[in-house]
């Protein structure tokens, strides 16, 4: 994914670990835990993103995901910038934010609702390259089985995403 060059960052301290909020005169461009997979190489190379903790966007990101991680909101209502990614990882990405809190989806249940019912395997490349993570909340997507699987941030977050809203035993209902 190539990033409008003049995108900000700052940092989140989450429950679940430090996380980098990037964002763009349009809305919340990123969304990552810090080391997870498919990090921008803004982020992990000689070309580091400004640091402007107080750009409204990522300010009001910081507000609703401390409410969020409290228990006190179960959606999001930031601008997003999901402009980096091809078409059809946008059309994944906006699936994506259809499954309600507390919900989930298989990747077949996500590429029969974007139109494309043998695109299972690159569904589920798009799902693991959501650039917005939580918000576009690619941690609700489960195997066929209803099994954890795969999450750029880790199996432990992704369980404890799902049992934070609801949808695991054991967590806020």
């Amino acid at each position: 994914m190539k990033f409008d060059p003049s995108i900000v960052q700052t940092t989140f301290q989450s429950p679940l670990g430090k996380m980098i909020i990037a964002a763009t005169h349009k809305g919340l461009a990123g969304l990552w835990f810090d080391g997870q997979k498919h990090l921008p190489a803004e982020l992990t190379g000689p070309v580091v993103w400004p640091t402007v903790p107080g750009h409204p966007v990522l300010q009001k990101v910081i507000v609703q995901l401390t409410e969020y991680f409290s228990g006190q909101r179960s959606g999001f209502d930031v601008p997003l910038d999901l402009a980096y990614g091809t078409a059809f990882q946008q059309s994944v990405w906006q699936a994506l934010l259809k499954i309600p809190q507390g919900g989930t989806a298989s990747y077949g249940e996500v590429s029969q609702r974007i139109g494309k019912p043998a695109a299972v395997r690159a569904v589920g490349a798009a799902v693991g390259r959501n650039p917005v993570s939580i918000i576009v909340p690619c941690h609700r997507v489960m195997g066929a089985s209803g099994a954890l699987t795969g999450y750029a941030g880790g199996l432990e977050r992704k369980s404890a995403l799902l049992r934070l809203e609801g949808a695991l035993p054991g967590g806020a209902a």
